[in-house]
């Protein structure tokens, strides 16, 4: 049964379609076009009652929330292809703890960011110079927090690579790339590293090179 990944592919789809390849699982992305509202008309709501993306469908099981989806993932094949859950429960714990942290601290401001600077003038929206500085320093504060955890383990949660790496992706890729801070990444060496090695992972490069963010 091929796993139907619906929605654009932006960041939190990415984020999915990154952990099925590291998995070696088979499935086709449905495209919704969100400029249309299609992820708001009767037909999506069934599968996903707040509109967003992405959603996922494995026969007749449909589960949305991307994080909720690498998880479901990860432990349903936890015997095929990349293990991302850890060997020990001390493991799985320090996974969750750092997939919370991207979840709380790493990616709000630099979704901010990213609707402000990439999408909003689409929309006629107008940057605000300001959120953006702030967005910013609170983004160098838990850079900050990464460079010290990263001078003691090779990966965030040890010296495997995890969900807890894999979910930083599809947002570390927009602060590299669409907003054009790599400093933020190169000013850090411990942090640098870590991004060149799991950016550098053959399902991320496939990621990038066939599922291209549509801005």
């Amino acid at each position: 049964m091929v796993v139907k990944v619906y929605g654009p592919v932006y960041g939190s789809p990415q984020r999915v379609i990154a952990c099925l390849l590291e998995k070696e699982i088979e499935f086709e992305v449905v495209d919704v076009d969100l400029s249309k509202g299609e992820h708001k008309s009767p037909q999506f709501l069934k599968l996903q009652p707040f509109g967003f993306v992405p959603v996922i469908q494995d026969g007749d099981y449909t589960l949305y929330e991307s994080r909720a989806i690498i998880r479901y993932y990860a432990e349903k094949y936890r015997s095929k292809g990349t293990e991302l859950l850890g060997k020990t429960i001390e493991e799985r714990g320090l996974i969750e703890q750092w997939l919370d942290v991207e979840a709380h601290s790493f990616q709000p401001p630099l979704y901010d960011s990213v609707i402000q600077v990439l999408f909003g003038p689409r929309l006629g929206m107008t940057p605000d110079q300001t959120r953006l500085d702030e967005n910013e320093k609170k983004l160098a504060q838990v850079l900050d927090v990464y460079e010290e955890r990263l001078s003691k383990s090779k990966y965030l949660a040890g010296d495997s690579f995890s969900l807890a790496d894999l979910s930083h992706l599809p947002f570390g890729q927009y602060l590299v790339a669409g907003l054009g801070k790599e400093y933020m990444i190169k000013d850090r060496k411990n942090v640098s590293k870590w991004w060149d090695d799991i950016s550098s992972r053959p399902c991320w490069k496939k990621v990038v090179q066939d599922y291209p963010v549509p801005v």
